[in-house]
């Protein structure tokens, strides 16, 4: 298991991020705060997420100066395997032997929900932005976790919500036979019924499936006008690319929806095959002068452009530094009430909150994958087509399971 050991440079000045907080007793265990950045480093989700959101770490301690409260922050990563056993055990060590404080990314969902529940019993934070089940919000909410850039939920209330009232409602469900793509297809097809659409069936693949060709037959048998591929990464990309090779989608008869697509996804895919498809984003590298000011950092380290993931890893840790100083401790308890009362305004978000549940709450983007005659410079992948505030993306209070929530 890969396995190291950073210990932030404290070079940059503290003045950036100082405030009234600094100058108190601070209380801070162990001397040190310690973040672990548990992720897929190899594996299925490894570009999503792996080495970009360590880096997303790294560049976030450096930028708030590798010190809080006189106090050095350390990071430490590791690899999952897109396992919950080993994230479970890793994040056990983490917390008892390592003392960790807080443990970032979490990609796959399955990790994440177990991760996040051994981060209830020791009393640590976890923050999820890889992982997509809104299960982590519902069921399976904490007081101490947070789930951060994204969840199936708004990704259904945006892609599926616009091409259900195109026109285009009968659909039939690819899915990956896991947490996160049970969550996705089951937003999305409430997203579906809510419109009036109908539901022709579902395959379930398992992750990191090597042919597709068995259930992408099953889909275009079903006749259903839409294709919903309930996966991610290169799952989604090879669906994709397996489809247009049996001419699926050729006849105009049927169209693919891929619920979650990154620009990383893309650039895999190439625009040829990608243009015209729907995606929902909670951030775009070209979206704006701070954005793209931000991407071109993180792209001169990793040699790619940043996804929501890497964004909302960078953008969460800066958020939890800062919830850490305003507290003066590192105490779970005082850091997560801090991290919900103070409002999060960066290159990721404007006017961004933590809610009970532990959801962040920001705005969401409705894109569309570009033509290749619409793409000018590399990366240039996406036409954002609206704007979803957050209140309408994320699931509303009101409907949350999540036992935190005063109802």
């Amino acid at each position: 298991m890969n396995f190291k050991t950073i210990t932030a440079s404290a070079c940059i000045a503290t003045q950036l991020f100082a405030g009234p907080a600094f100058a108190q007793q601070s209380t801070i265990s162990d001397d040190v705060v310690k973040i672990g950045v548990l992720t897929d480093l190899a594996g299925l989700y490894s570009d999503l997420s792996g080495e970009g959101s360590v880096n997303a770490v790294r560049m976030a301690v450096e930028d708030f100066g590798g010190k809080v409260l006189g106090k050095p922050i350390e990071i430490i990563y590791a690899d999952h395997q897109n396992k919950a056993d080993v994230a479970s055990a890793k994040a056990r060590e983490w917390f008892d032997a390592q003392k960790v404080d807080m443990i970032a990314d979490l990609v796959t969902s399955s990790t994440a929900l177990a991760v996040v529940d051994i981060a209830r019993q020791k009393n640590r934070i976890a923050i999820v932005n890889g992982a997509g089940s809104s299960r982590l919000t519902n069921e399976a909410c904490t007081p101490n976790s947070v789930h951060y850039s994204w969840d199936t939920y708004a990704l259904a209330n945006g892609t599926a919500n616009t091409i259900v009232k195109q026109g285009r409602d009968s659909w039939y469900f690819l899915t990956a036979d896991y947490a996160f793509g049970h969550s996705l297809e089951k937003d999305a097809s409430e997203v579906i019924k809510a419109n009036n659409g109908k539901l022709a069936g579902a395959s379930r693949h398992p992750l990191a499936a090597s042919d597709f060709s068995s259930f992408l037959l099953q889909a275009q048998a079903s006749g259903a006008q839409v294709i919903a591929l309930a996966n991610a990464g290169p799952d989604t990309v090879n669906s994709i690319k397996a489809a247009r090779e049996f001419g699926i989608t050729k006849s105009g008869k049927q169209s693919l929806a891929a619920l979650l697509v990154t620009v990383n996804d893309i650039h895999s895919l190439g625009l040829e095959a990608g243009q015209g498809l729907y995606a929902t984003e909670g951030f775009y590298w070209d979206l704006n002068d701070d954005t793209r000011k931000w991407s071109k950092r993180f792209f001169a380290k990793m040699k790619k452009m940043p996804n929501m993931i890497h964004a909302g890893v960078y953008s969460s840790t800066i958020h939890y530094l800062k919830a850490v100083q305003a507290a003066g401790t590192d105490d779970a308890g005082a850091v997560m009430k801090k991290m919900k009362e103070m409002p999060i305004n960066d290159f990721f978000a404007r006017n961004g909150r933590i809610r009970e549940d532990g959801r962040m709450v920001h705005d969401m983007y409705l894109v569309q994958v570009k033509k290749p005659s619409e793409s000018k410079t590399p990366w240039d992948y996406y036409n954002v087509k609206a704007v979803i505030p957050g209140e309408q993306a994320y699931q509303p209070l009101s409907a949350s399971k999540c036992p935190l929530v005063k109802k």
